[in-house]
C-alpha cells in the first residue's frame, strides 16, 4: 500500500504542475501592439531630436513625423482591440488537462501493470540470486511433496486382470527383493498404471541392483517418477538423480529438461532460459521436452530479461523410411521402390547431416542403405555415429544395433 500511495502521490504532483501550465497559459503575456507603439514612440522621440538639430529639415520632416504618427495611431488602435488574455477558451483547456491525466496516470499505471510487478518487493539482482539459493536450499523433499497430493487411486477403467497381475508382481518382488528383473518390470508396470510413488521406489531397487552397471537412463528414468509422483515438482531427490544422470551423459535431453524447470521453480529464470535455449537448439524437433520448452520459453525469455526470437519449428516431416514404408513399398515395381527408397534415404541423410537426429534416424538411415544393398555406405554412416554419439552409449546403442544386423559392427 506504501508503494501505491507514494506512486499515485508522484504521479498526480506531476499531472497537477503541467495542468496548472495549462490553465495558465500565456497569462501576463503582453500584446504584439503594445511593443510596436512603445518602439513607434521612441522613432518619434529620435525624429524630433533630430529636426531640433537640424538634421531633417522642411518637407522632409513633416513626411517623417506624419508616417510615425500614423503608425502610432494604427498600433494604439489594435491595443485597444486586443484582449489582454490570450489564452485558449476555458472549455479546450479542461480537455487538454482531462486528456493529460488520463494519459500520464492511467497510462503510467496501466504500463506499470503489464512491465511491471505489482506486489513484488524491489530486490537487487544479488539479492534476487541469494534468495533463489536459499530457495534452493530450503526447498520441500520428495516425501512432503508426495505428502501433500492426493493419494493414488487406480483408474476406474483399468482392467482387473491387469491390477491383478500387478498384485501378484509385487508380491513376487517383496518375497525375491534381489530380483533385478522383476524390479524392472514392476518399476515399468507401476508406472503405466500411474503409481509414481511405487513406481519409482522400484526404480531404486533397479537402480540398486545393477550395481556398477548402472547407467544415465536408470538414473534418467528414476528421476522422471520421482518428478511426476511429486506433480512435476524437482525435488532435491531428483535433483541428485539428475546430476548423476549428467555424470553420465552430459547431453541427455530428460535431466537438461528437468534442471532447468528446478532452477525456473527455484527463481533463477535466467539460469532455467540458457539451459531450454541450448537444449531446443541441440534437439531434433520431435523430443518430449520440445513442445513445452516451446510453450514456456519466451515468457521464460522475458522474465530473465532476454530479448529472444523463437526460432521455427524444425521440420520433423523427413523422419527417413520406417518399416511400414518399406513394406507398402513392396506392391511397387522395383525401379519404383528402389527410387521411392533412394529420395527418403537422400532427404534423411541430408537433414542428418546439416541439423542433425536422433539415435533412431541414424539407425534407420543405416537400416536403409542397408535394403538399398549400399552396405559401404552404410558403413560409413555407423563410423560418423560413433563419433557423433560417442558420449551418449545409450544412444550410440541404437545406431550399434542398426549396424550389428548389417555386419559392419567391426
Amino acid at each position: 500500500m506504501t508503494f501505491w500511495l507514494i506512486t499515485m502521490a508522484l504521479a498526480l504532483g506531476s499531472c497537477a504542475l503541467l495542468a496548472l501550465a495549462l490553465w495558465r497559459g500565456h497569462l501576463g503575456a503582453r500584446p504584439a501592439a503594445e511593443f510596436d507603439l512603445r518602439v513607434y514612440r521612441d522613432q518619434l522621440s529620435e525624429v524630433e531630436r533630430d529636426i531640433e538639430r537640424g538634421v531633417i529639415k522642411g518637407d522632409d520632416a513633416e513626411r517623417v513625423l506624419t508616417e510615425i504618427s500614423r503608425r502610432i495611431l494604427t498600433a494604439d488602435k489594435a491595443l485597444q482591440d486586443e484582449s489582454v488574455d490570450v489564452r485558449s477558451p476555458k472549455a479546450a483547456r479542461f480537455v487538454a488537462i482531462g486528456a493529460l491525466a488520463a494519459v500520464l496516470i492511467g497510462g503510467s499505471f496501466a504500463l506499470y501493470r503489464d512491465l511491471g510487478a505489482p506486489g513484488y518487493g524491489d530486490l537487487a539482482l544479488s539479492t534476487r540470486i541469494e534468495a533463489a539459493a536459499d530457495a534452493r536450499a530450503s526447498r520441500p523433499d520428495q516425501a512432503t511433496a508426495e505428502a501433500s497430493l492426493p493419494p493414488f487411486v487406480i483408474a476406474p477403467d483399468t482392467p482387473e486382470t491387469y491390477a491383478e497381475l500387478i498384485v501378484k508382481l509385487r508380491e513376487a518382488v517383496e518375497k525375491r527383493p534381489d530380483d533385478l528383473q522383476g524390479a524392472t518390470l514392476l518399476a515399468t508396470h507401476e508406472m503405466r498404471l500411474g503409481n509414481a510413488v511405487a513406481a519409482h521406489a522400484a526404480q531404486a531397487d533397479v537402480i540398486r541392483l545393477k550395481g556398477a552397471t548402472v547407467n544415465a537412463e536408470d538414473y534418467a528414468t528414476y528421476a522422471d517418477m520421482l518428478i511426476i509422483a511429486a506433480g512435476g515438482y524437482v525435488s532435491p531427490e531428483a535433483e541428485g538423480a539428475l546430476a548423476r544422470v549428467l555424470r553420465f551423459d552430459p547431453k541427455n535431453g530428460v535431466a537438461r529438461y528437468y534442471s532447468g524447470l528446478m532452477m525456473l521453480q527455484v527463481g533463477r529464470p535466467d539460469v532455467a532460459f540458457r539451459a531450454w535455449a541450448q537444449l531446443l537448439q541441440d534437439s531434433g524437433g520431435d523430443e518430449g521436452w520440445v513442445v513445452p520448452i516451446r510453450e514456456q520459453i519466451e515468457d521464460l525469455a522475458f522474465r530473465a530479461g532476454v530479448k529472444y526470437e523463437l526460432p521455427p519449428a524444425k521440420d520433423t516431416s523427413l523422419t527417413g523410411p520406417n518399416v511400414e514404408d518399406i513394406e507398402n513399398a513392396e506392391t511397387m515395381s522395383d525401379e519404383e521402390r528402389t527410387e521411392m527408397i533412394r529420395g527418403m534415404v537422400d532427404r534423411l541423410s541430408d537433414r542428418l547431416a546439416t541439423t542433425g537426429g536422433s539415435a533412431e534416424e541414424w539407425a534407420r538411415l543405416i537400416g536403409a542403405l542397408g535394403v538399398l544393398g549400399e552396405a559401404d555406405q552404410a558403413a560409413l554412416i555407423w563410423q560418423n555415429a560413433k563419433d557423433v554419439f560417442g558420449d551418449r552409449p545409450n544412444d550410440l546403442a541404437i545406431v550399434r544395433g542398426a549396424a550389428r544386423k548389417l555386419g559392419i559392427t567391426q
